[in-house]
């Protein structure tokens, strides 16, 4: 069987318009085939892990099989008893494979792991934050067989949006109205030509023309130079189509059917301060780091009495946050950099909104200074994007 990568191949977009057919028609006769629902997934997951990949595959089947039954022993265990040494340890099984993932290239040297694949550290975040509802008690209907089929939704198995047990249910038990799924049918082509607009065109004009380009003339100048700053603004480019591309196609297709995957951009280069940033870049990560780290870290410090001031606590979250962001996409300088600069910036906007608010009237509010903000969070972001991008590392270090 043949391999394909998730919406980067025509033929998938083909496959997936024939596939749905039944889905369209059942649900807009009011009827919801499941079992159909469930070959369909199960088709697209042996399409991206089959073939050359199979080994992907199996370490795919091993993983779902564990995080399944890990968590559901945590969920029979939770309604007898609510320790919290329990709680971590389980938290700490669930992330345990994607943590041997991360470290085995730190460890031998650039080897990939056996149980590695496209997709594990979305699906970690799944069920991740499954245990921590399952502790907090406000999932209470938990179901193995439901939670499988949470975890494997093929529309945003490899790469997000991240979506929420609860939410996902909601939809998946539920069939739209006709006039509703019109409207998500409607919001879906328009996602599709969006997206392939995004990665198919903008993405591919910024990252393969103009990048390589870019790179070559920052490369000749050995150091600060128009080329780097070049290479600044074209990856970050690059990289916003690129991504928000592929989020246009899963949240499309999830919308055919019936599921209203929650969006993952929403026009971020638009943002007035780095907070603002993070609730429109990449919204699930953020908010799933926000509402699962941030927030418990925030309660842990302040339950414990770890800092006397509030601040100080909201301060120091914002830099272990944005850190724990910065390992989780890789153990090298500029990921870690990369994170421990937004979590400073995190803090200084802080401090920055409430010097204003403590000294009203003091400085303008205007139609400009609301574009000058704009424009500096762009470039800070843009540059913090190219240290992300590890070309100051070849740049400066190879």
């Amino acid at each position: 069987m043949p391999s394909l990568t998730p919406y980067e191949n025509p033929a998938y977009f083909i496959m997936l318009a024939v596939a749905f057919i039944p889905i369209v028609i059942g649900i807009l006769w009011g009827k919801r085939f499941h079992w159909y629902e469930i070959l369909v997934s199960l088709f697209f997951i042996l399409l991206t892990f089959g073939g050359p990949k199979f080994e992907q595959g199996i370490a795919l089947i091993g993983y779902l099989v564990y995080e399944v039954i890990l968590v559901s022993l945590y969920n029979l265990y939770r309604k007898k008893k609510n320790d919290t040494w329990v709680f971590i340890i389980a938290v700490l099984l669930a992330i345990a494979p994607l943590v041997v993932v991360k470290l085995t290239p730190l460890l031998q040297t650039g080897a990939a792991s056996i149980i590695g694949f496209l997709g594990i550290s979305y699906l970690t975040f799944k069920a991740v934050q499954t245990v921590m509802e399952i502790r907090d008690g406000v999932l209470k209907d938990f179901n193995p067989w439901f939670f499988l089929q949470f975890m494997e939704f093929f529309p945003t198995i490899s790469s997000g949006p991240i979506d929420r047990y609860r939410r996902f249910k909601k939809d998946y038990d539920t069939v739209p109205d006709r006039e509703k799924y019109l409207g998500m049918l409607e919001k879906g082509l328009h996602y599709i030509f969006l997206g392939f607009v995004y990665k198919f065109m903008l993405s591919y004009f910024f990252g393969t023309y103009l990048y390589p380009k870019v790179q070559h003339i920052a490369l000749q100048s050995h150091g600060l130079s128009w080329g780097l700053l070049g290479v600044m603004y074209v990856y970050s480019f690059y990289l916003f189509f690129d991504f928000a591309g592929y989020s246009l196609f899963a949240v499309a297709t999830s919308y055919f059917m019936g599921i209203e995957t929650p969006m993952n951009f929403n026009q971020p280069f638009k943002s007035r301060n780095i907070k603002e940033f993070w609730n429109r870049w990449h919204m699930t990560l953020s908010f799933w780091f926000r509402d699962y780290v941030y927030m418990r870290l925030v309660f842990f410090f302040m339950k414990h009495k770890t800092f006397k001031n509030p601040k100080t606590t909201a301060n120091i979250t914002y830099i272990l946050n944005m850190l724990l962001m910065g390992f989780w996409h890789g153990e090298t300088w500029y990921y870690i950099l990369y994170g421990l600069i937004h979590g400073v910036a995190l803090v200084v906007n802080d401090w920055w909104l409430g010097f204003k608010k403590k000294n009203p009237g003091r400085f303008p509010h205007n139609k400009f200074t609301e574009y000058f903000a704009i424009f500096i969070t762009f470039n800070f972001v843009c540059f913090t994007f190219l240290v992300f991008s590890g070309f100051l590392d070849k740049l400066f270090f190879h």
